[in-house]
């Protein structure tokens, strides 16, 4: 035991004992038994949705068998060519609305403000059969110099369900990218008219680069919802995945099986797209957050490279 002197004059005196640290606490979990009785129910109703599959006389040999067919492979990219120009139409369209809804001029305002207002008001599947049908009404479509043709020969399916769906998207991204350029401060076009940059190239190189962080999230929705919309255009007699899943069902006597085919292809390039959707929205995110969420890959990856270290830590 070692001895200190007192230095006012008194006795030894003995050093204390060295503090040990906090008791650490024993932490028991808590017990969320509501979670194991949900996912009990969640799993018995699956259960018995599959068995109620499961007794229907359904021949699922029938969708393997069609499932890479020349005429369903065709249908698929049909499919994925019109979703793509009917998009390509929208978003130029939805921009040059947006911009024209945000003009100061009151005439290019209100035509872009009736334009929204009829497309977005009537249903896509209506606009379709006013365009398929003009022909009843209009014998010939006559541009001056530039085209003259019959109106039947004019307006085929496909072009009925590009002019259709790109018009009527045109409207919806009107106000996703009239939300998104709102959405940078004013700020921001201030300064750049401040330093003698033209309205037009504040637009493209300040403005709209910010706006994406708003715009695309809601854009990659409209492309997804747009190619599962394109299976409207069979009743305007256009030949894409759902009208070959139609005749071939038709043919086969397995109608049934053939619509859970186009399903099954309408899943695979959705899910494609939603990957293309989260890497795109990543991308834009880069200048708003302090750190990135992982990709699916890194989590899988970081998933497994954790497998056999002690609670997850370094090895």
């Amino acid at each position: 035991m070692s001895v200190d002197i007192d230095k006012t004059g008194g006795g030894p005196q003995d050093t204390p004992p060295p503090a040990t640290g906090p008791t650490p606490i024993k932490a028991i979990p808590v017990r969320h038994y509501g979670r194991y009785l949900s996912a009990l129910i969640a799993v018995a109703l699956l259960a018995l949705i599959v068995y109620a599959f499961g007794q229907g006389k359904i021949n699922w040999g029938t969708v393997p068998d069609f499932f890479f067919d020349d005429r369903v492979i065709t249908g698929a990219l049909k499919t994925l060519l019109l979703t793509v120009l009917a998009m390509a139409i929208g978003i130029v369209g939805g921009i040059l609305l947006a911009v024209m809804r945000l003009s100061k001029n009151p005439v290019t305002s209100s035509i872009a403000w009736f334009y929204i207002w009829f497309f977005r008001g009537t249903p896509v599947l209506v606009q379709l059969f006013i365009w398929f049908n003009l022909g009843l009404v209009f014998e010939y479509i006559n541009l001056g110099p530039i085209y003259k043709d019959y109106w039947s020969s004019f307006m085929t399916p496909f072009l009925t369900a590009l002019l259709g769906f790109g018009l009527n998207e045109a409207a919806y991204m009107a106000e996703i990218c009239r939300a998104g350029l709102q959405s940078v401060d004013e700020g921001q076009t201030e300064a750049s008219h401040a330093l003698g940059m033209s309205h037009g190239k504040t637009l493209r190189r300040v403005i709209i680069p910010q706006a994406m962080r708003v715009i695309v999230p809601p854009t990659g929705n409209e492309v997804i919802n747009m190619l599962k919309t394109t299976s409207l255009v069979s009743m305007v007699q256009y030949t894409e995945l759902f009208r070959v899943a139609q005749d071939i069902g038709q043919q086969s006597g397995s109608p049934v099986e053939l619509y859970f085919l186009a399903a099954a292809w309408y899943l695979i390039m959705t899910s494609v797209l939603s990957v293309g959707q989260y890497y795109i929205e990543r991308y834009y995110a880069r200048g708003s957050s302090r750190q990135l969420s992982a990709t699916p890959w890194q989590k899988v990856r970081g998933s497994l490279f954790s497998l056999g270290r002690p609670n997850g830590g370094m090895a």
